[in-house]
């Protein structure tokens, strides 16, 4: 057993918002001393079924959370906290997390940290790629926002008005017959597209819409190649992240670009992003790809700092929220 070191807070984080089952166990130090997860996966062309995810969820959630203990060596006895994903989500997988972290911290007698998905996507990137004051994109299958830290909130410059660039890419590589999530595989399409096809490019001043392009993209289909269409897509989504991403660079004069989410893993979206920061002589970073998708590692690194900031509710008081927006949670960690 590697036990833990004197004085170090240490504690376990689960993930349940959506696809993803996850438990992570960090400590104070920055360190992820283990990180298990297991992701539900939706029969091609439709997508998550939010009854189904959560009983993968109830069936997995027990052997996660086993591996999770053994791979950092430590028992539940020595953690100081347990943090779940409250929200936003799928109530149903949201429920399940909450209720395995109730159980846990009301059987252990420990305190019970509930965090937002989305500041855990954003202090999870922080700790790992060393930023301090940047303008983060937070791009995902829920969230597609431009935000960044001020007066101890992340407050959002930009965001979707209406689907998340996740679920764009989902609902597209659904309607051609792909399995979600459909992100890798669209990039794969794109990657041997070249015709570039008109659609539409919709900026409303920092804000960014999908629902057009989405809708536009279906009715090519059989018009167009896969290949044109998925590389089409992608270039249209991306430059209007770009567009808004270096608008907020420019406008609160920061030195960084912290791209997070699962999206952040495509490659087409960090090379043109590449291009944005270059302009505007700032250093862009991402999480390492592990951590880019959904994880309890979020969940647990935000739990301590809220943990660390006396942030708790009693087991019988655990709530989940399915919207909850990031702007609307103290992080007073931040200045």
């Amino acid at each position: 057993m590697r036990g833990r070191n004197h004085g170090v807070i240490v504690g376990l984080g689960i993930e349940s918002t959506a696809h993803t089952f996850g438990a992570s166990i960090v400590d104070s130090e920055g360190r992820i001393l283990s990180d298990s997860r297991d992701i539900y996966r939706a029969p091609p062309g439709s997508g998550i079924h939010p009854r189904e995810a959560a009983r993968h969820h109830v069936d997995v959630s027990s052997v996660v959370v086993e591996s999770c203990f053994n791979d950092a060596g430590l028992k539940m006895s020595e953690l100081d906290f347990v943090a779940y994903s409250a929200g936003p989500g799928l109530g149903p997988c949201l429920r399940v997390g909450a209720v395995v972290a109730r159980a846990l911290a009301s059987y252990y007698h420990k305190p019970l940290v509930p965090v937002n998905h989305a500041v855990g996507h954003l202090e999870l990137g922080s700790l790992l790629t060393s930023v301090s004051d940047p303008v983060c994109l937070l791009v995902s299958g829920g969230h597609t926002a431009v935000v960044v830290p001020s007066a101890r909130r992340w407050r959002v410059f930009g965001e979707t008005l209406d689907l998340t660039v996740g679920q764009l890419l989902d609902q597209f590589g659904r309607f051609i017959g792909l399995a979600s999530p459909c992100g890798p595989t669209i990039e794969a399409l794109a990657a041997k597209g070249s015709r570039l096809l008109e659609l539409p490019y919709v900026v409303k001043g920092n804000d960014v819409s999908y629902s057009g392009l989405l809708t536009a993209s279906k009715k090519l289909v059989g018009k167009a190649s896969n290949e044109d269409l998925a590389y089409s897509l992608q270039e249209h989504a991306y430059a209007m992240l770009c567009e808004v991403s270096e608008r907020a660079l420019a406008f609160a004069e920061k030195e960084e670009l912290l791209v997070v989410g699962g999206v952040s893993a495509n490659r087409r979206l960090m090379n043109m992003l590449a291009s944005v920061a270059d302009r505007q002589d700032a250093r862009l970073v991402r999480s390492p790809l592990k951590y880019t998708g959904d994880c309890g590692a979020q969940i647990a690194w935000a739990g301590l700092l809220h943990h660390s900031f006396g942030v708790r509710v009693r087991p019988d008081r655990a709530f989940v929220r399915q919207a909850w927006r990031l702007d609307r949670v103290d992080v007073p960690w931040r200045s």
